[in-house]
């Protein structure tokens, strides 16, 4: 095993068997089963450096998506509202716009983790993906607070969930490893170009707009949607919004293929993390 993991840092993962990829993914599940307990310590480390001498402290994580509900009603509500929206602007916005805040600001934290926590990596032995897993993890507690705001919401318009709902913590499970394969990636990449930092914000602004957070999917020409289903972000948008909303459509076959395209993501995103985190505390 030893062997596999020298070549898989070697030569990344190009001349390794699936067998061999398959082995060495299993002993790194195993290590990070038994390391377990660190990382929801280090979750919670990041929780509290996050609120920690603030004034609003939690109460963050409703005003971002508030604010940004009420800006985009302000300038795209009446442009979306004519395409068949079928549901008020303001919680349509906001149902994507509660997941996407998580997802923005969990990867940008990610990203970085590696670089930011340098000096703890180069002092002890721990599984390196512990450290952009706690900041997607610790992400999970801001998501939770702001989804009361999508509660008020619905009270206000007076919508009515339906067994749709139970569907909900699937997604909010899909949208968490998508973030952390993401987040694997950009972190890894990280230690060795250090430029990918300020690609991070730019990255995440464009996937705004090729994700539905604006507007409904329907708004996309048929011929574009199979494209902006390999954003696994659109598939777990539209699937939020169709837990939530009775009429709402579903296109089953995006959503499929954005799932399809979040697990063979989140499958590449570890095996490099893996072929790579030996020589963080070489290079970083």
């Amino acid at each position: 095993m030893e062997n596999d993991f020298s070549r898989a840092e070697a030569g990344s993962l190009t001349y390794l068997s699936g067998g061999e990829r398959l082995s060495i993914l299993r002993e790194w599940l195993a290590e990070i089963w038994q390391y377990r307990e660190l990382l929801w310590f280090l979750a919670w480390r990041d929780i509290k450096v996050r609120y920690k001498q603030t004034v609003l402290g939690a109460g963050w994580a409703i005003i971002q998506p508030l604010l940004g509900m009420i800006v985009f009603t302000v300038f795209f509500g009446r442009f979306v509202g004519s395409t068949n929206v079928k549901v008020p602007y303001p919680i349509f916005s906001c149902c994507a716009l509660v997941p996407w805040t998580y997802f923005s600001g969990a990867l940008s934290q990610a990203g970085n983790s590696l670089v930011a926590n340098s000096s703890l990596i180069t002092k002890v032995y721990f599984p390196r993906v512990f450290l952009p897993a706690s900041s997607t993890l610790s992400g999970l507690f801001d998501f939770l607070i702001s989804s009361g705001l999508l509660v008020g919401l619905m009270t206000y318009y007076k919508i009515h969930p339906t067994w749709a709902l139970f569907y909900w913590p699937l997604l909010i499970f899909a949208m968490w490893m998508f973030t952390l394969s993401a987040g694997m990636w950009l972190a890894a990449l990280n230690v060795r170009y250090r430029d990918v930092k300020y690609t991070i914000p730019f990255l995440i602004q464009i996937g705004l707009f090729v994700t539905p957070v604006l507007y409904p999917i329907t708004a996309i020409p048929p011929g574009i949607r199979p494209f902006l289903a390999l954003n696994p972000m659109a598939g777990i948008i539209e699937g939020f919004r169709a837990c939530m909303f009775p009429q709402y459509p579903i296109d089953l076959s995006f959503l499929l293929g954005s799932s399809a395209a979040g697990v063979i993501l989140c499958f590449l995103g570890g095996m490099y993390f893996r072929a790579t985190e030996r020589m963080f505390a070489d290079i970083i």
